[in-house]
């Protein structure tokens, strides 16, 4: 008997046929066992020490796919990201010569294993995310949003409602304050790392309640459901531009040094000659006169960036917060 003779209903395989299989198993489970690879997944190798996946050596395991598929962060109204980013998506299809397709993504978790499983070719990772992506997706960032002279990067802000009784970070204990997800960088990782030097331990001075984005936090917050919450300035002010809350309810507390932004990130195992052409498409993309240009206000170009380098401080105050990239980490 062999592995591909079809086994009748209720029929064990041989022994032989049987070991077969668990040593194919093994090969394959072990086939990155001896390279060096840092904190990345067992999937993977970083044998040039810069902290992403390296491309597979074996060329049949490069993808070349007819369709691209691209998913930007998890935000409150996906149809709406849908639209804006449509002139990015023509740009990109000219570019590659690929159709391209948006997928619209329901949270962090759902977008990584998405790569993961090489369903999600391109995707834009939120700040605190990114570094899951890299390790367990093989995602490997190569750009952010910006301005032509290279500047780019939000800040994390703390907002309070206007007719409440907190006007500094010291403020914060006793009180119920909207944290947005586990792995946010603005919304959860920052404030643990941040806070307590200025006299605050976030869940032990203040009671944290994840809102499950930094829109709902900050509705929240309108709302009063919410004492306060961390958010990033660059999805606030886009809330305030589109009218979806009233600056004049909300006071802001405190706000930190810049943070890089989205990164944007190709799964390591596309054909290198695609992926220039997907960082083609990305530099060369111009945003005035864009919708995306108009919901990114101040931003005018894709800037190249390296993990490595980009992501030292997200990653620093991860390892202060003890976080893991491990895919029971990631929410």
């Amino acid at each position: 008997m062999t592995l591909r003779k079809k086994l009748l209903p209720g029929m064990a395989p041989s022994a032989p046929a049987l070991a077969a299989a668990l040593l194919l198993g093994l090969i394959s489970s072990q086939a990155h066992a001896d390279c060096e690879r840092g904190a990345l997944d067992t999937l993977y190798c970083d044998e040039n020490g810069d902290m992403v996946a390296d491309a597979p050596t074996d060329e049949s395991q490069w993808v070349d796919p007819d369709t691209l598929i691209f998913a930007y962060t998890p935000v409150e109204d996906p149809a709406i990201y849908s639209d804006i980013w449509q002139p990015f998506i023509e740009h990109l299809s000219d570019v590659t010569g690929k159709d391209v397709r948006f997928f619209a993504v329901q949270s962090n978790a759902a977008q990584v294993e998405a790569m993961r499983s090489g369903r999600l070719h391109i995707a834009g990772f939120s700040t605190g995310p990114t570094p899951f992506a890299v390790n367990l997706a093989g995602a490997v960032p190569f750009a952010l949003m910006g301005s032509d002279s290279g500047q780019f990067g939000y800040t994390l802000q703390v907002y309070t409602h206007v007719d409440s009784d907190i006007h500094e970070i010291t403020d914060l204990k006793g009180k119920r304050i909207a944290h947005t997800s586990p792995t946010s960088n603005s919304g959860n990782q920052a404030p643990r790392a941040l806070f307590p030097e200025m006299g605050v331990v976030p869940g032990e001075d203040y009671e944290i309640l994840f809102s499950g984005s930094h829109d709902q936090s900050m509705l929240g917050v309108v709302a009063k459901d919410y004492d306060a919450a961390p958010v990033a300035s660059e999805v606030v002010e886009r809330m305030a531009a589109r009218g979806l809350y009233d600056e004049e309810d909300v006071r802001l507390v405190w706000e930190s040094d810049r943070f890089p932004t989205t990164s944007y990130n190709y799964a390591y195992n596309l054909h290198p000659d695609l992926v220039e052409k997907i960082r083609e498409a990305f530099y060369s993309f111009q945003f005035a006169g864009t919708e995306l240009g108009e919901e990114f206000e101040g931003v005018e170009t894709f800037i190249p960036i390296n993990y490595q380098q980009h992501w030292r401080v997200i990653r620093t105050i991860q390892a202060s917060n003890g976080v893991q990239y491990t895919r029971d980490n990631l929410q």
